[in-house]
């Protein structure tokens, strides 16, 4: 725990930032009769009846001192989907960075041998030369940062009925992008304020 604690205790350094790692998996569900539209007065009403269409995986790296969040739909989570998601984090979000310490949960996903297993040794060692794996304790998932954005994503995005994954994956990455730019928009804020 205090392994953690004392990472995120640290002083921001961009080229050792510090970023959260975790998925959630999202029922697509399908409305089965039209709901009836808001008006003044009232809300958008749902009938309980619904078309069950599977899930889909979301998984959603957040690195707090940054400011920056990316996601990625996938339709499932299996050590393939995570390693490409890792891979990408690596060589198209931080192609510049001596290390990335990431923070993630015991899940049986979440090691080495994802990325061993489907990219080889040679890619594998390439990656994981410039990452390191911080995890949270059993039953301390909380400690992730991830896991906080999570709910934030659930409270202003998916939470509701979301029908296909296509749809889903373009509401999450709204919702990243606009995330992305109101902590964009606050640090230009404060960095203006201080400059007077």
């Amino acid at each position: 725990m205090y392994d953690i604690l004392n990472l995120y205790n640290e002083q921001y350094d961009p080229m050792k930032p510090v970023i959260g790692l975790d998925e959630k998996s999202k029922q697509l569900i399908e409305d089965k009769r039209r709901p009836i539209p808001m008006k003044p007065g009232s809300v958008e009403r749902y009938d309980y009846e619904y078309v069950r269409r599977g899930t889909a995986n979301i998984f959603v790296a957040v690195e707090p001192k940054g400011g920056k969040r990316i996601t990625l739909v996938t339709a499932q989570r299996t050590k393939r989907d995570f390693a490409f998601f890792l891979r990408d984090i690596v060589d198209k979000h931080y192609p510049h960075v001596k290390l990335l310490r990431i923070v993630l949960d015991n899940l049986n996903t979440h090691n080495q041998s994802s990325l061993y297993e489907n990219f080889g040794e040679e890619e594998a060692q390439r990656i994981l030369r410039r990452i390191e794996f911080h995890y949270t304790p059993k039953h301390a998932s909380w400690l992730n940062v991830a896991e906080i954005e999570i709910g934030v994503m659930d409270i202003e995005c998916t939470d509701r009925r979301i029908k296909n994954i296509e749809m889903l994956a373009k509401e999450v990455d709204a919702w990243a992008a606009r995330r992305n730019e109101q902590r964009k928009n606050k640090v230009d804020a404060y960095c203006k304020k201080m400059e007077h």
